[in-house]
């Protein structure tokens, strides 16, 4: 808990806040302050919300640090490069964590090493060095569980649940961030229980557990008034806005934002104050108040320049942009939003990139630019399958360990399982003799139990293969499964000369934001199980149904009559829009988008490939959600072969069309958009 003289600065307006910071340094320099570790200790707080006022205090008693006993060096080290980190001088907060570490190599003491590889798993994260930030964090964490330090212990594991959480491995992150809850609890100190308690909080939110948020934000709460904290109290509320904005109670979040930028004002922690600002830009477009909206990125814009962050600038300039689209300021907008994502492509962070696409390709949609949605359109999809294959690739990483781990088990269980049987077949020759037909008796179980455990192993096989091939939502094939039987598959060199074919068909939910952002992401969940149920009823057990990737969904038909595929289309946009699904005391109605053509795809004697069949499949359903959804646009054909050019049809499909190189078939659903009714 901070002591009077801390709470009463954080208590105080900036002005007076400065000047009685002034006075605790002055008192330190005259020699009549209290012992260092206790001054430290004071500090921390401080240090946490306002950089800026501690790092003076720090640097007036950087001498004394320097030449204190070992614990109080290591302690004044770490508060020297948080200080440095939290006012943007990442060079000097580096240099002191470097010789936090180096202090601790030299004296062999894992607390001065946990606490600097700490330090320098922030400034990576920083510096979106994600890999490099959960690898220091990891190894702080096993050098603090060597150490009797119960603060240093609660930090590292609670940033070992956040670094479990970004690399969404939430039972890993659940289990440390519960560890963190646990050991703050039994050590009673309420500072530790309102850290571990708004991170665990924080947890719940991504696994879509927004009760248990809710009331373990209840618990932080109550914790944070007996720490008499004001800082604490705004990271809570920050908390309990992004809670409330992902249950859609944008009220409740704006008024909390409103709450914590008022204390991080009242306390000076202008960082802080930065970070609310952009939040509450977030939260009035969100509402679509967009003049309020554009005045607080306005304001964060200019905070984030105080603060030299890149990162934050960028997602002001984000949320400016879409403000001033909203309003028809286009040309400005394009241009706060283009410099944004530039930002974001320079920090690396292509997650948040595919993110801001979508938002922006479906604004300039409104607008009517429909050029500029088309390119908004593909650059997302190029990032969407970017990171589509790292998933992918680090899923079957983990499916691999997991399964190397569980082939481990199953042999030293077999191990075990021969060396009972060896033990017993000895026992069996000494009693042969005389006891004959126990011996057989005894063998013929033994046999039957090797053909259980081979009939289990066998089953558990299926079951892990199985696994590998379906999403685990739908239950439908992913997309790993499709691409490796594309891949395995011979491909026929022309199209049948009887009229039968193959076909594509690639579906997009209309709308699925809007679901996701109305009703709940429980909602579009429902959403994505009602379609792949009724895709199973509308086309055939010999049809492969891939669950593509989001709302995404493909038909991959082996065999059907080429005169039959604009009816095929039409059944799933009539069949799909027919569904009532039951979600939370409403019925949702969805609509499709589709693109399909035949497969094999050729023009004259050229038969394409099936990544350019898909590729062209995708362009044909991007026209039929840029001509206004609910309908199905069919590549059947191409004009002349002498005159027709892949290249342009693949750069403009819709030109493509217009000029006659490329035959489209267009088929209309009957019903209208979505809607729900209570």
């Amino acid at each position: 808990m901070p002591s009077p003289l801390l709470r009463k600065l954080l208590r105080a307006r900036p002005a007076a806040l400065a000047a009685a910071l002034c006075i605790a340094a002055a008192a330190a320099a005259a020699g009549d302050a209290a012992p260092l570790a206790q001054r430290l200790a004071e500090i921390r707080e401080l240090n946490k919300y306002v950089p800026e006022r501690a790092l003076p205090m720090l640097l007036a008693i950087e001498q004394e640090g320097r030449a204190a006993p070992l614990p109080e060096r290591i302690e004044f080290l770490n508060q020297l490069s948080n200080g440095y980190d939290g006012v943007g001088k990442l060079a000097e907060a580096t240099a002191v964590a470097d010789e936090l570490v180096a202090l601790g190599h030299k004296h062999d003491n894992k607390v001065a090493l946990a606490k600097g590889m700490l330090r320098k798993a922030y400034m990576a994260y920083r510096r979106s060095e994600l890999a490099e930030s959960h690898r220091l964090i990891w190894e702080a964490e096993r050098l603090s569980a060597a150490t009797d330090n119960i603060e240093l212990k609660v930090r590292a594991t609670i940033s070992s649940g956040d670094s479990y959480t970004e690399e969404g491995n939430f039972p890993k992150a659940l289990e440390r961030l519960q560890a963190a809850v646990a050991l703050s609890r039994a050590h009673g100190d309420p500072t530790h229980l309102v850290m571990s308690l708004n991170a665990l909080a924080g947890l719940y939110e991504h696994m879509r557990e927004f009760d248990k948020g809710f009331e373990t934000l209840a618990e932080a709460v109550e914790a944070a008034r007996k720490t008499n904290s004001p800082g604490r109290t705004a990271t809570l509320k920050r908390t309990e806005y992004t809670l409330a904005a992902a249950t859609g109670q944008y009220a409740r979040g704006l008024k909390a934002l409103q709450e914590s930028l008022a204390i991080e004002r009242r306390i000076g922690a202008d960082s802080l104050a930065a970070y609310s600002l952009v939040n509450l830009s977030d939260c009035y477009l969100k509402l679509r108040d967009y003049r309020n909206a554009a005045s607080y990125a306005e304001q964060t814009i200019t905070a984030a320049r105080a603060l030299n962050d890149a990162g934050l600038e960028a997602t002001a300039r984000l949320n400016l942009g879409q403000a001033y689209l909203a309003t028809g300021r286009l040309a400005d907008g394009k241009r706060h939003i283009e410099a944004g994502m530039s930002a974001y492509e320079n920090l690396g962070d292509q997650p948040q990139l595919q993110a801001v696409l979508v938002e922006y390709g479906q604004a300039l949609e409104r607008a009517g630019d429909l050029p500029g949605a088309l390119r908004a359109y593909h650059r997302e999809r190029r990032i969407s399958n970017e990171l589509f294959e790292k998933r992918r690739q680090r899923a079957m990483l983990d499916l691999q360990e997991k399964y190397e781990t569980e082939k481990k088990q199953r042999q030293i269980e077999l191990l075990r399982s021969e060396n009972e049987v060896n033990r017993l077949e000895q026992r069996v020759w000494w009693l042969l003799a005389a006891v004959f037909g126990l011996a057989s008796i005894v063998v013929g179980l033994l046999y039957r139990k090797v053909r259980q455990a081979n009939a289990k192993l066998y089953e558990k096989n299926k079951e892990l293969k199985q696994q590998s091939v379906r999403d685990p939502l739908t239950g439908l094939y992913n997309r790993r499964h499709f691409l490796e039987y594309m891949r395995t598959t011979p491909q026929p060199e022309l199209p049948e000369a009887d009229g039968q074919c193959g076909a594509l068909f690639l579906l997009d939910v209309d709308h699925f934001k809007h679901i996701n952002d109305t009703w709940g992401h429980a909602a579009g969940d429902a959403v994505l199980t009602a379609i792949s149920a009724s895709l199973r009823e509308i086309l055939r057990e010999t049809d492969m149904i891939v669950r593509w990737g989001g709302e995404e969904f493909l038909a991959f038909l082996p065999s059907i009559p080429r005169k039959d595929l604009d009816d095929v289309a039409q059944r799933i946009l009539n069949g799909i829009s027919a569904v009532r699904i039951a979600h939370g005391g409403h019925s949702l109605m969805v609509n499709v988008s589709i693109g399909f053509a035949p497969f094999p795809l050729a023009c004259g004697a050229l038969v394409l490939p099936w990544e350019r069949a898909v590729n062209l499949v995708d362009m044909a359903l991007y026209l039929a959600k840029a001509h206004g959804r609910n309908r199905a646009y069919g590549v059947q054909g191409f004009g002349d072969p002498q005159q027709v050019c892949m290249e342009e049809i693949e750069q403009n499909l819709e030109g493509a069309w217009r000029a006659g190189q490329v035959k489209l078939s267009v088929v209309m659903g009957h019903q209208p958009e979505m809607r729900a009714s209570a």
